[in-house]
């Protein structure tokens, strides 16, 4: 499916992409940039979504991709999770068309705003590695599937989930969770994609010039997770996690 806009679009969906890819390698969330902007020029929402998920893929891979060339990704010991996280989005994908997800849009937000309260008023969460609360095989077993679920079912918010449950349960520091959580979005953000080819409901023009902007931005975003301090990480989750509260309390009075 194509779409016939003035090249400026064109740049614009660039610089956008580029933005979400920088934005979401650092603390996730790109997704509320870009999704808007392509409902913005005119996409039909099933289109833009299905548009946002193949170019958000690309950013996701790349910030993955690089995350592990700097050596902060083993995948030795997030394997499991990969797994796991891939069949729960499996299964989320498939209720989600015969569930309502409107229970979630009712819980999420309360969720989301104790992880914004707890991080906000714990100024040394993730700062270095600490004792781990749960071994790694149960935890990503655990939370593979059930954040793999969330993510292929609803979505909003998976990447924070993922990242907090990281430092608070595994007990590793904010910059190793930022990475681990790139790859296992990556996996069930795969799930997603496939449904979405299979329904041919995909722009792929623009998919690939946004995925273009979304690799050079997640490259750059990554580079500067592995650069600066956790401090910045941390106001940079905090960002992330308060405008995707917002914008789901707006969508639920909204709809």
């Amino acid at each position: 499916m194509e779409f016939d806009f003035a090249i400026w679009v064109y740049v614009l969906l660039f610089g956008v992409a580029f933005l979400a890819g920088f934005v979401d390698s650092i603390a996730g969330g790109g997704g509320l940039i870009a999704l808007p902007t392509l409902m913005a020029v005119g996409m039909p929402p099933h289109i833009a979504l299905a548009t946002n998920k193949l170019q958000g893929a690309f950013g996701t891979f790349g910030a993955t991709l690089n995350f592990w060339k700097k050596g902060m990704i083993n995948f030795r010991e997030i394997f499991i999770g990969i797994i796991f996280t891939f069949i729960g989005a499996c299964i989320g994908t498939a209720l989600i068309l015969i569930l309502d997800a409107k229970i979630l849009k009712i819980i999420i937000p309360f969720l989301l705003i104790a992880i914004f309260i707890y991080t906000l008023f714990s100024p040394n969460i993730g700062e270095s590695d600490k004792k781990a609360r749960m071994g790694q095989t149960k935890f990503y077993v655990i939370f593979g599937l059930l954040l793999g679920f969330y993510d292929g079912f609803f979505g909003p918010g998976a990447g924070a989930f993922w990242t907090f449950s990281i430092v608070a349960l595994i007990g590793l520091n904010m910059k190793k969770a930022v990475a681990n959580t790139k790859a296992l979005n990556f996996a069930s953000n795969i799930v997603s994609l496939g449904v979405f080819i299979i329904g041919g409901n995909i722009a792929y023009t623009i998919g690939i010039i946004m995925g273009i902007g979304q690799v050079i931005g997640g490259y750059m975003g990554s580079n500067l997770v592995v650069k600066k301090e956790v401090k910045f990480i941390r106001i940079m989750f905090l960002c992330v996690v308060g405008a995707t509260i917002l914008k789901l309390i707006f969508d639920f009075f909204k709809g």
